[in-house]
Parts: C-alpha cells; sequence; structure tokens
C-alpha cells in the first residue's frame, strides 16, 4: 500500500488523503459500469492508500450512492475512510418528473430510474441529506456538499436558488454539522467566486471546486484562494486534466477541454508543455497533479478513475518525482506565473 499524505479539511476533524477517488466515470458517464467493476476500483483505490471517496445523487441519478455505500459496507471499509455527498438536488420518480435542462447536458447510461430536481432550501437540503444516507446506507456521513449552486451551472436562474439557500439552506447546514450528522460541509461547484462568496457569508469549511486550478487555468491565483486560506476553507480540487487534454496530451483520440472542443490556443500551449515534459522526462499527468496540490490551499485531488488500471496511474503519478528545473522552465516559458505555488517534495 503506498502511503498517501493527509491534510485537514478546514477548522474541522475531517483528514483527507492527498488522492481521491471520485465516482462520476463508475456512474454511466459516457460508459456503462457493473457493480462489480464499481466495486474492484473502489477496492483498488482503497488497496493504493486512498481514503476519501466521493459521491452525489446527481451521478447516475443515485447509481454512485447505491453502489459505493454497498462496497464500503460489504468490505467493512467504512470505519477507514472519509465520504463526501451532496445536497441541492433531489431525485424524484423518472416516470413522474420533467427532465432538467443542464449547461453539460450529461446523458447517464443506465441509470436508477430517477430524475434530479434543484432545492436548495432547508427541507430541500435536509431531504436530500436523508435520502443519500438511505441510499448509502450510512448513519453518518463526513462530509456534505451543496452541488452546483452558482452562476456557472444554473444561469440567470442563480439569484433564485442563492436565495434559497441564504433564507434557508445554510440553517440546514448548520444544524447538520452541529448535530454531529455531518462533520464538515461545504460547495460543490465548477467555479471559485462562488466559494469566496459564500465563505463571507457563511462558515464553510471545504469546497470542491472543478476545473479552476490547473496548468492550464491559474485564475485563483490572483486573490480568491489567499482569500479561502486565510478562511481556513479547503479547496478539494477536481477536475484538474480540464476533462482530459491535460491527461492525454494533445495527441489523445479523444482530447477534450471542459468537456467540449479543444480551443486552439489551449492545444498551442498544452504542447509546449508537453515539449518541457519531455526535455525533463516528466509525465504531463504527474506534473498536473502535483502543481495543483503543491497550492497549501489545496486539501486533496479527487480524481475520477473507471477501472483499477486508472487508479494505479493516478497514484503513480503523484509520486513521480519532478525534479525542480521542470517547474523553472515552465515559468521562465511564461507558461506558469510566478507566484505559483511549486512541489517541494514527492506526495
Amino acid at each position: 500500500m503506498t502511503e498517501l499524505e493527509t491534510r485537514p479539511l478546514g477548522k474541522s476533524k475531517v483528514r483527507v488523503t492527498s488522492l481521491g477517488l471520485g465516482t462520476v466515470p463508475l456512474s454511466g458517464f459516457n460508459a456503462d459500469v457493473s457493480y462489480g467493476d464499481f466495486e474492484a476500483t473502489i477496492l483498488a483505490g482503497y488497496a493504493a492508500g486512498i481514503r476519501y471517496f466521493d459521491c452525489a445523487p446527481m451521478y447516475g441519478f443515485g447509481k454512485s450512492e447505491h453502489y459505493l455505500g454497498h462496497a464500503l459496507r460489504a468490505n467493512k471499509l467504512r470505519e477507514n475512510v472519509v465520504v463526501s455527498t451532496k445536497v441541492g438536488r433531489v431525485l424524484k420518480p423518472a416516470s413522474r418528473t420533467k427532465k432538467l435542462e443542464t449547461v453539460y447536458g450529461i446523458e447517464w447510461i443506465d441509470p436508477l430510474p430517477f430524475l434530479d430536481t434543484y432545492d436548495y432550501t432547508y427541507d430541500g437540503v435536509m431531504r436530500a441529506f436523508e435520502d443519500s444516507q438511505q441510499r448509502l446506507g450510512l448513519d453518518y456521513i463526513d462530509v456534505l456538499l451543496v452541488h452546483d449552486v452558482g452562476r456557472a451551472w444554473h444561469g440567470d436562474q442563480s439569484e433564485f436558488y442563492w436565495n434559497q439557500l441564504r433564507a434557508s439552506g445554510y440553517k440546514a447546514l448548520d444544524e447538520l454539522r452541529s448535530s454531529g450528522a455531518v462533520s464538515a460541509i461545504g460547495l460543490g461547484v465548477n467555479e471559485t467566486d462562488s466559494v469566496v462568496g459564500v465563505a463571507r457569508e457563511f462558515p464553510i469549511d471545504c469546497s470542491l471546486i472543478a476545473g479552476r486550478y490547473t496548468l492550464l487555468n491559474h485564475a485563483p491565483l490572483e486573490a480568491a484562494f489567499d482569500e479561502l486560506l486565510q478562511r481556513n476553507v479547503s479547496v478539494i480540487a477536481g477536475g484538474i486534466f480540464n476533462s482530459g487534454i491535460l491527461a492525454t496530451g494533445v495527441g489523445g483520440p479523444a482530447a477534450t477541454y471542459d468537456y467540449g472542443k479543444v480551443p486552439a490556443a489551449v492545444v498551442e500551449k498544452v504542447k509546449a508543455i508537453e515539449s518541457i515534459c519531455s526535455r525533463f522526462a516528466v509525465s504531463l499527468p504527474a506534473a498536473a497533479m502535483q502543481f495543483v496540490y503543491a497550492h497549501p490551499a489545496v486539501a486533496t485531488l479527487v480524481m475520477g478513475a473507471k477501472s483499477a488500471l486508472e487508479v494505479e496511474q493516478n497514484v503513480k503519478a503523484i509520486n513521480e518525482t519532478i525534479p525542480p528545473a521542470f517547474w523553472d522552465a515552465l515559468i521562465e516559458a511564461s507558461l506558469l506565473p510566478s507566484n505559483a505555488p511549486l512541489p517541494t517534495a514527492i506526495r
């Protein structure tokens, strides 16, 4: 087993390993995954030292929670791991529910017979939490994240849902944390501004932020991550490959950037990074992972995987030796800003 570093989530008692395992690819995202394959991937992650697992009602419309909870119980792993799930969506029977139109338009393969509805009110948060407990089969949940609240997901409707959260949703989160039903609370979003905004008005512990801080995206260095660090709000970094281009490189047959076609400017930038990787014999995934984890605001990297092999590749990458001169070369080529925190040791 690999020994992975652990860091705390804000002021909470929760500690997470440097790598977490996300269950989106295991829930029917672009591929049908059997329970056997799901369980084998979870067990491979555990054997590799991963002790943090993330799921959500949205993933396979309940499938990720059903499968993860059963895998943890059947293999008697629950007491040794941290589990996060999300609220903000309530699942309802597919035969009697209108399908939502979303910006990403995910079509789950073989999901459970439910559809998601948005609800960030007190009652909605409590209903979603209790439903998740039932699907997971757990009497407490370590980390509870408010899913996709903000302009990046809801657009013109964002203020409506923000007001739901402010008017009563925060109260539900506070009660759940105060009672011990959950140990840490935060957001699970694809934007950074909403996290900073919430942290200014409500004491969250952490936030899962997907795709906003990567080898290609450095905007949080301008102020956001410094403020989150000052407020002791830990970042759970997701989407650090920008949906694929930083895992496969420009030569990957199905390379994407934020789930879409890779822009020409991004292609050129990744080519330049790959050239420096080649010069120093550094793998692109290792550079992508270790760069993000080097920021002191980041507590863990949540990496999706759909097989034991992908889990092993991720663990190998976080432990790969990268010479300091590699990072210097990226800065000299203006591929990284000079104020970016850089890795100092193997994780």
